[in-house]
């Protein structure tokens, strides 16, 4: 019992480093074969519009919403002390700092990340990328660099528009709908936020998580089981992996930029 166990783990933790290993050579090897799309850009910006704009509705809703709920959430907590016209300068910083990059990646995942999972996954189980190699065609070259690019660009543009829409949803709810002085509302947002300290590291969170999640999905993809089944886990596991993954990114940037 304690002896199966025990091989047990030790199967998981072989398998663990042996997919991380393997991981990190296929970073890389995306990384250098990535050179080449300087002269045929097409493919990163068809990439871009493909992952960027078909993303734009959800990312949109979605921080509409969330800025609905920290204008209402915030002005009922900043109430109780006197400090209401404080409302834009929570809801701007909550936004640049923390949810516009995290909420953004975490969607990007869920829609942006198990699109790429799949149409690499079932190029794989219809031997398309195989027949690129027997073309002396690279697929990392070729298929998996533009994307992984088109990832890390489009990250955040949408973490900047999901966090410029939070904030106009917190204006309509705190100033249009509760009454909060509209002067004091941007003032106050205006003074407290600093572009370095708030804006640009909420941008650098936001092109760290591009990396890991757009590689997440591309190589769970090019890893994938050639079969219906195989493809449709390797879906799961980007989501999965991938939202584990901003989420212990976030705390280990957080705990880097913002520990004065």
């Amino acid at each position: 019992m304690i002896l199966a166990f025990l091989a047990a783990i030790g199967r998981g933790v072989r398998e663990f480093v042996v997919s991380l290993g393997f991981g990190t050579r296929t970073f890389f090897a995306v990384l250098g074969a990535s050179g080449g799309l300087l002269r045929r850009l097409r493919l990163v910006t068809d990439q871009i519009h493909f992952i960027g704009n078909y993303s734009l509705v959800i990312i949109g809703v979605s921080g509409l919403f969330v800025g609905f709920v920290l204008g209402l959430q915030g002005y009922y907590t900043l109430n109780k002390y006197g400090s209401e016209q404080a409302l834009g300068l929570l809801v701007a910083l909550s936004l640049t700092r923390e949810l516009g990059p995290v909420v953004t990646a975490l969607l990007f995942a869920g829609r942006a990340g198990t699109s790429l999972t799949a149409e690499i996954g079932l190029m794989k189980a219809g031997e398309q990328l195989a027949a690129m190699e027997m073309m002396a065609v690279n697929p990392l070259q070729r298929v998996l660099a533009p994307r992984f690019w088109a990832g890390v660009i489009a990250m955040p543009i949408l973490a900047a528009i999901f966090s410029a829409v939070g904030i106009i949803g917190g204006y309509i709810v705190g100033v249009l709908l509760i009454g909060v002085d509209e002067g004091a509302f941007w003032s106050q947002m205006q003074a407290g936020v600093d572009v370095w300290a708030d804006v640009a590291n909420g941008a650098i969170k936001s092109i760290v998580f591009g990396i890991a999640v757009t590689f997440i999905a591309l190589y769970q993809g090019y890893e994938a089981k050639p079969t219906p089944e195989g493809v449709a886990r390797a879906t799961t596991r980007t989501v999965v992996i991938g939202s584990l993954t901003v989420l212990a990114l976030d705390f280990l940037l957080t705990a880097l930029m913002f520990n004065k």
